[in-house]
């Protein structure tokens, strides 16, 4: 063989290799919770689907689109050291799934960051101590750019889920509260709103494996 061939052999082989590894970087990583199973969602006003109603609120919704029994765990104000008072309750329950979504009034009451985190860290670190999946849900954080209409989340999220290796959705209450026409005011989704990020993070749990 020439030294061409065994280049050309070469490259083919790492190229091949390259599109096996790309290929499985789409492959679900989750195993998918039957129709039935015990969901809940748990944080805050976003959660309870305050500026709509709790028929309307996302985690009815999710129920509807994925046959799931979403528990809607929300509850207008709470901060994450609220919810962590209350995860015990949570954990009685046994739910399958835990979706996660807090943060927000503590950068509204000038919370620390770093308190905030490590609410949220026991938080997460508590349910997994029960064998209880969890997948954390970001929050935008005021900016100058959410001055202007702009939310973008707060990268304290982010930092948490690569700590705590737990799948992160994210942008998904930015882009709403970034819309007009999808927000009962400045922070809280109307119902098409609420609508929206429901049918967002379907998709997004579909595509990790938790939906069939």
């Amino acid at each position: 063989m020439t030294f061409r061939k065994q280049v050309l052999g070469l490259a083919s082989i790492g190229f091949a290799a390259a599109i096996s590894m790309t290929g499985c970087g789409n492959e679900p990583t989750q195993t998918a919770l039957p129709v039935g199973s015990t969901v809940i969602a748990l944080g805050d006003s976003l959660t309870y689907g305050y500026g709509a109603s709790t028929e309307t609120a996302y985690p009815t919704v999710l129920a509807e689109l994925s046959k799931w029994q979403v528990i809607n765990a929300g509850v207008n104000g709470d901060t994450s050291a609220d919810v962590l008072t209350r995860v015990h309750e949570i954990t009685e329950q046994n739910p399958d799934l835990v979706l996660l979504g807090v943060g927000g009034n503590d950068v509204l009451q000038r919370i620390a960051p770093d308190t905030t985190r490590a609410n949220i860290i026991a938080t997460i670190d508590t349910l997994q101590s029960k064998n209880i999946d969890v997948v954390l849900i970001a929050e935008p954080h005021l900016s100058t750019s959410a001055l202007f209409g702009k939310a973008s989340d707060n990268p304290l999220y982010e930092d948490i889920a690569e700590a705590e290796d737990i799948p992160l959705y994210s942008d998904g209450w930015s882009t709403i509260l970034s819309d007009d026409a999808l927000k009962s005011d400045r922070i809280h989704a109307n119902a098409a709103g609420y609508r929206q990020f429901a049918e967002g993070l379907h998709g997004y749990l579909k595509d990790e494996g938790w939906v069939r």
